[in-house]
């Protein structure tokens, strides 16, 4: 039996890399999805249309979970229209790389916004169904760069420790209403932004992965899972890495 089936879900940043995966992966194993794209919807409506074999509801929604009445809106809405929500998963996230002298105020506030904010936006109003129903599960796409940091990327590395904090706060705050919260810190992966790079920048990255290889995001999508479901019952306030040894 799926291990998530009847199960109502929110990703966000779902229609491609990770997020994308996220998505295939729960539907897969019988959760019913909710995902959020910004920018792209034919990729969107693709996802929806992929995924439909395996006979679970799978929804797109443009809504952008950086902006704090369109998170409210949204969770609302998913829970019309799927009839409940138990999973809430936080990936929603960007980079604006730069060293600090050169870095923007705009290039810092972007990224805080869109990578922390938007997990501090869907938890707020996620939490507040789910203590109701007593159960629930929410997981924050976080980074190794946020435990171990990384030249030329402060502001991503200060948001995803952030929400490792968050995470691990959040845990304490609903534990006695057996809502769990748990992170996945992804090392490099193999996505769209990855394959742009040259040889000799992926050869730099693989000398410090013990494993030799960049992961698969179905590999990240597989922790979620597990995370998710009733197999990691006694877990909350985790980080789990998922980075083949990368020490940075």
């Amino acid at each position: 039996m799926a291990p998530l089936k009847n199960k109502i879900s929110i990703v966000t940043g779902g229609s491609r890399g990770i997020g994308a995966s996220i998505v295939e992966k729960l539907a897969s194993e019988g959760s019913n999805v909710a995902f959020t794209y910004l920018n792209s919807p034919e990729k969107a409506e693709e996802l929806v249309t992929r995924l439909a074999h395996y006979g679970v509801n799978i929804k797109a929604y443009q809504s952008d979970a950086s902006n704090h009445q369109a998170a409210k809106d949204l969770v609302a809405k998913v829970i019309e229209d799927f009839g409940g929500l138990d999973i809430l998963v936080n990936n929603a996230g960007i980079t604006k790389d730069n060293l600090i002298l050169r870095m923007s105020e705009e290039q810092w506030d972007q990224v805080m916004t869109v990578n922390l904010k938007s997990a501090f936006n869907l938890t707020k109003f996620a939490v507040g169904h789910m203590m109701r129903q007593r159960t629930g599960s929410i997981i924050n796409i976080t980074s190794v760069v946020g435990v171990f940091g990384n030249a030329g990327q402060s502001n991503y590395a200060a948001s995803k420790a952030g929400m490792i904090g968050f995470t691990k706060s959040i845990a304490k705050e609903v534990a006695s209403r057996n809502i769990r919260c748990n992170a996945i810190a992804p090392g490099f992966i193999e996505t769209e932004m990855t394959h742009v790079l040259d040889e000799k920048t992926k050869e730099t990255f693989l000398k410090n992965i013990p494993l030799g290889r960049l992961a698969k995001a179905e590999e990240v999508a597989d922790v979620v899972v597990f995370l998710a479901s009733n197999q990691s019952s006694y877990m909350t306030g985790q980080v789990l890495s998922v980075c083949g040894g990368l020490n940075i």
